[in-house]
This record gives structure tokens, C-alpha cells and sequence, in this order.
């Protein structure tokens, strides 16, 4: 049995793993295995010194009516040398990046016990940023995970499964294991990008 929270907002944005140097980077269309554990963490923060698992969020899924592309003004961290001796000065340059913000996305988080959905539903989450917030439904859904799989009317879109095989590709890369490669494959269920919600 499945108890399912379905969080919404007006936009969101997800981090990409590619380097942020890329000509052009597009938010993903589903949450890696690093942005599920910290939204975790966020919603169960005695999870916080625990090692790199997700421990209470067991299924996810994830759509939005659009990706809206948002250009952004970067400085890299470091400083740039130039002159000699007395006419050396330091400068950081600026660049801009074009990026994917998803417009009115909807992210259902699914716990397998009745304590842990109730308090996820109690609380909102952010995607990536602070500022891209995402509210609960004060509705907690009770169904089986195969009404999840097939029921593409409510639960239709994208989730990433975390296991590595055949169809697995690589997401990202964990710095708190020692940057230790993290695989899932795309399941995607009905049509995973809407026109219109109700």
C-alpha cells in the first residue's frame, strides 16, 4: 500500500548535473536520486546525518504543462589575473546561462506508511532553489503501487527508477560518496507533459 502527496506549484526548477559551462542547460524532466534524498531530508530531518539512501520516500512522480526557458547571470567562483607587478588587477567575468524552469509542475511523493505521508503533507518542498516552492494537497491518497503504475488519468508523467541495468543511464555524479556514479532508468506513464490540470 502506497500513501500518495501531491505537491504543486506555479514553477519549479531542477538542477542538471551537466556543468553549468554547457552553451545551454535544460532542467531535467525527472528528480535524481540526490534531489529526492534532499527533499527528504527537508521533510524528515532526523534523516540528516544518515548515510546517502532514501530511506522513506518510496515512489515519485513528476509532470509540468511546459518548460519555460529563463536566462540567468553567472560569475564562475574564481578571479582572473591580468597586469604585472603595480598595473595587476583582479576580475571575475560575467556570462549568461538559458535555462529550463518547469511551469506549473506537479510532483506526487508516495510513502509506504500512513505517519510518514502525514507529515510530508504538513510541509512544502523546493525543488532545487529555495524560492521554487511546491504545496501539498491536504488529500492523502491510499492506493497500491500498481494503481500508481497504471492509473496514467491521476499519476501520469516521469520518475526516475533508482536501480542500475539494462535500461539504466547515468544521472549524476554523489559527492557525498565519494562521487560514487548514480544510475536509473525512465519510467514514464500516460501523457507525462500536460496541457491543461484540473
Amino acid at each position: 500500500m502506497l500513501y500518495v502527496v501531491k505537491y504543486s506549484g506555479p514553477f519549479g526548477f531542477i538542477k542538471p548535473w551537466t556543468a553549468v559551462r554547457d552553451s545551454e542547460t535544460y532542467s531535467q524532466q525527472f528528480l535524481t536520486p540526490s534531489i529526492l534524498a534532499g527533499i527528504e531530508r527537508k521533510l524528515f530531518p532526523e534523516l540528516l546525518n544518515s548515510d546517502f539512501e532514501i530511506f522513506k520516500i518510496k515512489r515519485h512522480r513528476l509532470t509540468y504543462k511546459q518548460i519555460s526557458q529563463q536566462q540567468e547571470q553567472i560569475q564562475p567562483r574564481g578571479w582572473n589575473a591580468r597586469g604585472k607587478d603595480r598595473n595587476r588587477t583582479y576580475e571575475r567575468p560575467y556570462a549568461v546561462l538559458t535555462r529550463g524552469v518547469m511551469v506549473d509542475p506537479v510532483l506526487y511523493l508516495a510513502f509506504d506508511n500512513h505517519k510518514d505521508a502525514v507529515r510530508a503533507s504538513e510541509q512544502h518542498i523546493c525543488l532545487a532553489r529555495n524560492e521554487d516552492i511546491l504545496y501539498p494537497d491536504e488529500e492523502i491518497l491510499e492506493i497500491d503501487n500498481e494503481e500508481f503504475d497504471s492509473n496514467d488519468e491521476l499519476f501520469y508523467g516521469f520518475e526516475l527508477i533508482l536501480e542500475k541495468n539494462d535500461k539504466s543511464f547515468l544521472v549524476g555524479y554523489n559527492r557525498m560518496d565519494e562521487n560514487r556514479p548514480m544510475y536509473g532508468w525512465l519510467k514514464i506513464v500516460g501523457n507525462p507533459v500536460k496541457n491543461a490540470f484540473k
